[in-house]
């Protein structure tokens, strides 16, 4: 890793000409971006962009996940600068800002509300910045995909943590919902299916619709049964050996952690994973060639205690540290 002074990129500048770095400062002041990094609009000078995307209209039930990006940024500010367990420090590896929130056009139109998404992720997906989006709903993977997928000449792999598969078929007339993301992605040729594992799994509505197509196309399935009998470790081994070679995006459901860390969450299903094997399971993934992912399904109005935001930060931080550790070994 090659560590880089980026303290100009994260200094700012107040009315009265005083400059400050908003990292070193009360976490308690200043807008809340996700993990204090500056908000910006330009992309020349950001390797890696945090974005939101506060859509809930693909929800099948419980809604309130739109407001998902507005609660992890707030409790994003308690990130640390060092990942005290790896001891990597993301941003000294790498120029992180927040993106700001994908602005959408019709807000009640599921196919505008995909097209708007997609928009926003297809200018990243033509720069060399690495998205790290925050939800919104699980819906919203697809059109993020369909963005990213521009940047490459072979579908990407895939490693996907949740309760569901989220490969189910339309549900009430609509095929764009929470639950058929990787479904869609499939039938695209944007992920491919032998290079994609889900983790984690073991609940849904008509659960067989699912968990038989993700079989049926070659996904490498693992259940919370066999999460559990295998342990994180080899788990994440596992992963890495279906993802391979090649890029790779990584999508966390919160609600694959149990709902004792994330009760705020549309789908909660009991019996889940912990927060301390999500985090060691994801820092294994250090290898993979990851060229984004995302953390979806925080529902705040359905936990008034903010564990659930503070957890998806967490897990938002991991995955920022994967990614700033490709970003300094890709620079040197």
């Amino acid at each position: 890793m090659t560590k880089t002074d980026h303290r100009s990129f994260y200094q700012r500048t107040d009315i009265t000409g005083q400059t400050y770095e908003p990292m070193q400062g009360l976490r308690f002041s200043e807008v809340a971006t996700f993990m204090r990094t500056p908000l910006v609009s330009e992309l020349d000078d950001v390797d890696i962009g945090i974005i939101g995307v506060p859509y809930d209209g693909g929800l099948t039930c419980r809604t309130g996940a739109r407001y998902g990006p507005r609660e992890v940024r707030n409790e994003s500010t308690l990130m640390r600068a060092i990942n005290v367990a790896t001891g990597v420090r993301p941003f000294e590896l790498a120029r992180i800002a927040d993106l700001g929130d994908v602005r959408f056009n019709d807000f009640f139109n599921l196919d505008r509300a995909v097209e708007d998404i997609k928009r926003f992720f297809t200018v990243i997906a033509g720069t060399n910045v690495l998205p790290l989006a925050v939800g919104g709903d699980h819906s919203v993977t697809y059109p993020i995909l369909k963005a990213l997928a521009q940047r490459f000449d072979q579908p990407l792999g895939l490693v996907h943590i949740d309760a569901h598969t989220d490969t189910w078929p339309p549900f009430a007339g609509s095929k764009f919902h929470h639950g058929a993301p990787f479904r869609l992605a499939v039938e695209e040729g944007l992920i491919d299916p032998h290079r994609t594992v889900q983790i984690g799994i073991r609940g849904g509505q008509n659960f067989a619709d699912g968990l038989d197509y993700s079989h049926e196309q070659g996904m490498r399935v693992i259940s919370i049964e066999e999460f559990e009998d295998l342990g994180w470790k080899a788990v994440a081994a596992q992963a890495r050996k279906v993802a391979g070679t090649g890029p790779v995006y990584l999508s966390f459901d919160v609600d694959g952690l149990d709902p004792a860390y994330t009760p705020g969450t549309g789908t909660p299903e009991a019996g889940g994973i912990t927060m301390r094997e999500a985090q060691r399971l994801i820092r294994e993934l250090a290898d993979l060639e990851l060229i984004g992912g995302d953390v979806v399904e925080v529902s705040p109005p359905l936990d008034p205690s903010g564990v659930t935001a503070l957890n998806a930060a967490t897990v938002l931080f991991e995955m920022l540290c994967l990614l700033a550790v490709r970003v300094s070994s890709d620079r040197s």
